[in-house]
């Protein structure tokens, strides 16, 4: 089975890549801008035309796409996100009409949620930015496209690799220094951490969880549900998340979140988000089987590898 990953040296990208190298009989191709990748590709500005010829060099059984962008501008966002997914469809119904496409997508695609709720595949989608917005005309290109596909709508991934430019990245990050600065003092009390909100609640799921839900659906039979929700199932408030990596680091000094200045705009507008994840489970037989404990200590593990 040939499976082409798009940003397949990505945060998930990367995930997605180890896991479905573990599937018999598969061979997985890299596509992207990096010198490694086995078909250069670059979705914010790639013709359909001209993408259809590398996907006819690869004939791909299954693709998966992981590109995708979670900062920058509107254009930024709408280049990689929404106008990525259509080019790749178009592309595939020339190329590849018969291979299956299983596309990452976002629960923030949904917005807010309604406290002690979780969100169905059918919730209305309201997203409150630029970054839920283009991830949401990236599902309606795929889900609209005619294709063998199925969108896999992601909740808070977390694990090794997280960026920096999410929460938990950062905050490994911040740790990290906090920790490097506090070495001389053996107590490390004297130790703060200053950071914005964190009474929003958000549906954590491990990296690894994500990856095994997407081999999953490359190598289910039958045609699947046009989107599938996969995360926790469950909200955990964002301080939760914040002190068990503090834990994980052996942090020891104070933590001061300032409700006033320092958290996202997008936490003080999405302050709940919990995603119903039945019908991934009936479709794919998928739940999550990883714990956000045993996440954040993958995460805290490779942030101390990489550490000078």
């Amino acid at each position: 089975m040939r499976i082409l990953v798009l940003g397949f040296t990505g945060y998930l990208g990367g995930h997605v890549v180890e896991r479905l190298r573990t599937l018999p009989g598969a061979l997985v191709l890299g596509a992207g801008r990096s010198p490694a990748a086995d078909h250069v590709v670059d979705l914010a500005s790639a013709r359909p035309e001209e993408l259809a010829k590398t996907l006819a060099s690869a004939a791909p059984d299954a693709v998966v796409n992981c590109a995708g962008a979670t900062g920058g501008d509107a254009v930024t966002l709408a280049e990689v996100n929404a106008r990525g997914p259509a080019v790749l469809c178009a592309a595939l119904r020339e190329a590849a009409p018969s291979a299956r496409l299983v596309h990452l997508g976002s629960a923030a695609e949904y917005g807010p949620g309604v406290p002690d709720t979780s969100v169905t595949e059918s919730a209305a989608t309201r997203p409150a930015g630029p970054y839920g917005a283009t991830k949401l005309a990236g599902t309606i290109a795929v889900t609209c496209s005619g294709l063998d596909a199925v969108v896999l709508r992601v909740g808070n991934p977390v694990g090794r690799g997280a960026p920096p430019t999410g929460l938990p990245g950062r905050l490994a990050g911040l740790l990290r220094a906090a920790g490097a600065e506090s070495a001389a003092d053996p107590d490390g009390a004297d130790a703060v951490l200053r950071l914005g909100d964190l009474s929003a609640y958000r549906d954590f799921v491990d990296a690894r969880d994500v990856a095994r839900a997407v081999a999953d659906a490359v190598t289910a039979p039958g045609p699947l549900p046009p989107v599938l929700n996969i995360g926790g199932g469950r909200a955990v408030p964002v301080r939760e998340l914040v002190h068990g990596l503090a834990a994980q680091a052996g942090f020891r000094g104070r933590i001061e979140e300032n409700a006033a200045g320092g958290g996202s705009v997008r936490a003080a507008e999405v302050s709940w988000q919990c995603s119903d994840i039945t019908a991934a489970e009936q479709a794919l037989g998928w739940r999550p089987a990883h714990t956000l404990d045993e996440a954040l200590a993958a995460l805290w593990e490779w942030e101390g590898d990489r550490a000078p």
